[in-house]
């Protein structure tokens, strides 16, 4: 059916104005249910990573055995909700019997929810989706991944340098595979351009360890004396 024109407008952009004000109130639903959803939770801390990894890659394996220490230190463990590293860390929170919790979004190539989650909140705003990340992770472990990946790291460290919300522990999993970037963040971003001050690359930490990811979280909230709200 050929869209109607009148006065240089077409109908269609009219419909998709007054289909805006509307998309508000799905908005506040998401908000309202991700708010009572987590409202019983407790602390938790929130691992990303590529749905890519296989399982036979070290990387999922360690984002297994770093969930399943999240949570015997007391830490519910919160991901995407997808397949690879985050299906790695909803199957190590759940073999320790701990909450294991998906925040999935809906995608034009379907995510399917992975099967070690035992609370599901789907979204279909990704802003939405990251709010949530935030606002109830008491710390980010960060293992290797794409795009969606590197926006959550680089969200977090930006509303910590900005002072938009507290500290809280950034960690990067995997020396190895995070070189490239945190050489070019000190060589280019920092000493070449001077775009960011030395201490913005002490917002977050690297290791190799699951038992490492443990120590940093548990030194920063000994330190600090209290848990980001």
């Amino acid at each position: 059916m050929p869209d109607i024109v009148k006065n240089g407008r077409r109908a269609s952009d009219d419909m998709k104005n007054l289909e805006d004000p509307w998309r508000v109130f799905r908005i506040m639903a998401e908000f309202v249910d991700g708010f009572h959803q987590f409202s019983e939770i407790g602390d938790a801390v929130t691992i990303f990573g590529s749905a890519r990894t296989r399982k036979t890659n070290k990387y999922y394996k360690e984002a297994d055995k770093t969930a399943s220490l999240l949570v015997k230190e007391g830490y519910a463990v919160i991901t995407g909700g997808g397949p690879g590293i985050m299906e790695a860390g909803n199957k190590g929170a759940s073999s320790a019997k701990g909450a294991s919790i998906g925040l999935n979004i809906e995608l034009p190539f379907e995510q399917k929810p992975n099967p070690y989650i035992r609370t599901l909140i789907n979204f279909h705003y990704f802003f939405c989706r990251k709010v949530m990340f935030v606002k109830y992770a008491k710390a980010f472990v960060i293992f290797p991944g794409g795009y969606g990946t590197m926006d959550e790291f680089f969200e977090s460290i930006t509303l910590i340098q900005t002072q938009r919300i507290e500290k809280f522990p950034v960690i990067l999993y995997g020396s190895d595979f995070w070189k490239g970037l945190i050489d070019w963040l000190k060589n280019s971003v920092l000493k070449k351009e001077k775009n960011i001050d030395p201490e913005d690359l002490d917002i977050f930490k690297i290791v190799d360890k699951p038992e490492d990811v443990i120590k940093i979280i548990r030194d920063f909230y000994k330190k600090n004396g209290k848990k980001k709200s």
